[in-house]
């Protein structure tokens, strides 16, 4: 029996990793973070990675993981902010399932990742974040909308669980460009 592959993709506090996890739990599938994976792999943190590496390092290790990912199924994938924005990447991980893209306003992603003490956001380490926010989003956005995507402002992660597999579910193939789904 095979068991497509969910692939979480979009901006850091989207909800991937929370939303990830829950899925993950829901179907019996194995859950994957990806930079995680990379963290494991190579004994030190993304920022730690970047700092020694190199962004190019850290790049052609995405690569990797999203080919190797690719190939397997019964997994929830959750990606760094920009891995699926590489076309490559892209493609090989969706060849194994159905790609879903959270979104969340600027408001709430500055909200989300304020709270969240414990990570890391170099991205944002400015003296005005929301600019930011909003200019990477801008930036990302004809990248995000090549995939479904799943509104998850004002939603707790359990809805937007139930968002994604009541789509999953009716089309577990489903890589529809574009189409936002806010049920």
């Amino acid at each position: 029996m095979t068991r497509p592959n969910i692939i979480l993709t979009g901006f850091m506090g989207s909800g991937k990793t929370t939303v990830g996890k829950l899925l993950a739990r829901q179907l019996g599938y194995d859950f994957i973070d990806t930079d995680h994976l990379i963290e494991q792999r190579c004994g030190m943190t993304v920022q730690e990675l970047f700092q020694t590496k190199g962004e190019k390092i850290f790049r052609i290790m995405e690569a990797d993981i999203a080919r190797e990912l690719g190939a397997g199924q019964g997994m929830v994938v959750s990606t760094g902010g920009k891995l699926m924005l590489e076309p490559e990447n892209a493609q090989a991980l969706s060849a194994s399932g159905s790609v879903f893209c959270l979104v969340a306003s600027p408001e709430e992603t500055l909200r989300r990742v304020s709270v969240d003490k414990g990570a890391k956001r170099p991205l944002l380490d400015t003296a005005n974040p929301m600019d930011r926010i909003v200019g990477l989003l801008q930036e990302r956005q004809v990248y995000y909308n090549s995939f479904c995507q799943i509104v998850t402002t004002g939603k707790f992660p359990e809805e937007v669980t139930e968002n994604v597999l009541e789509i999953f579910r009716a089309q577990p193939d489903l890589n529809t460009p574009g189409v936002t789904q806010d049920l």
